[in-house]
């Protein structure tokens, strides 16, 4: 089973416009964000990069809706200031769309951390994991993903260093944290697993 699988694709209506992010390898990237609406009404309102080559063939305009492919990336944040990971959706592909909205991927990597299983204040069982995923030259992306139910409890028996492949979807979910005794709203954004198979 590779462990550098990493497909995604979202439907969705711009919540903004472009901003610049950054440039690499002399590749300019702007991050806008992406509103997706789930089933239940809630909407996940997702990060999404995209270059500047991409942008200019497909401009992108708040309210308006469109059809992204690409994969799920994180990067480590060393600024001191917002999450420590963070999660972005990298878009290779982009064109506008009518279509209902969507949020699907698939991933196959190595769990890095051994699954913690809780339960909710409403007693549903639910577990977290944090799988790394392969990336060219060496890198690695390290995606949060969690699962419900019978699904966590399988997810529970899992060990470090097992390799799974997941499908689900890229989801965003507000939390209050409390530092220095304030209390500020965050988000955090984790992959959902509808369907999980392990084994080589």
């Amino acid at each position: 089973m590779e462990t550098g699988r990493n497909r995604a694709s979202l439907i969705g209506r711009a919540g903004g416009g472009p901003r610049y992010s950054h440039t690499n390898h002399e590749v300019d990237y702007f991050l806008f964000p992406l509103e997706v609406e789930r089933l239940s009404g809630t909407v996940d309102r997702l990060n999404v990069v995209a270059p500047r080559g991409l942008l200019e063939r497909c401009p992108v305009r708040e309210g308006e809706e469109y059809r992204l492919t690409g994969e799920v990336r994180s990067f480590n944040n060393r600024s001191g200031v917002g999450p420590r990971l963070v999660i972005t959706f990298f878009a290779r592909e982009l064109e506008p769309s009518q279509g209902d909205h969507a949020n699907s991927l698939e991933l196959t990597g190595v769990l890095c951390k051994a699954p913690v299983v809780r339960r909710t204040p409403l007693g549903r069982e639910i577990c977290d994991l944090l799988l790394a995923v392969n990336r060219r030259y060496g890198r690695s992306d390290y995606l949060p993903c969690i699962a419900w139910g019978s699904l966590a409890r399988s997810c529970g028996e899992l060990a470090v260093g097992d390799t799974v492949h997941m499908t689900g979807r890229l989801q965003s979910r507000n939390y209050r944290k409390v530092e220095d005794g304030r209390e500020t709203e965050r988000t955090a954004f984790e992959v959902s697993v509808m369907t999980l198979e392990s084994g080589e």
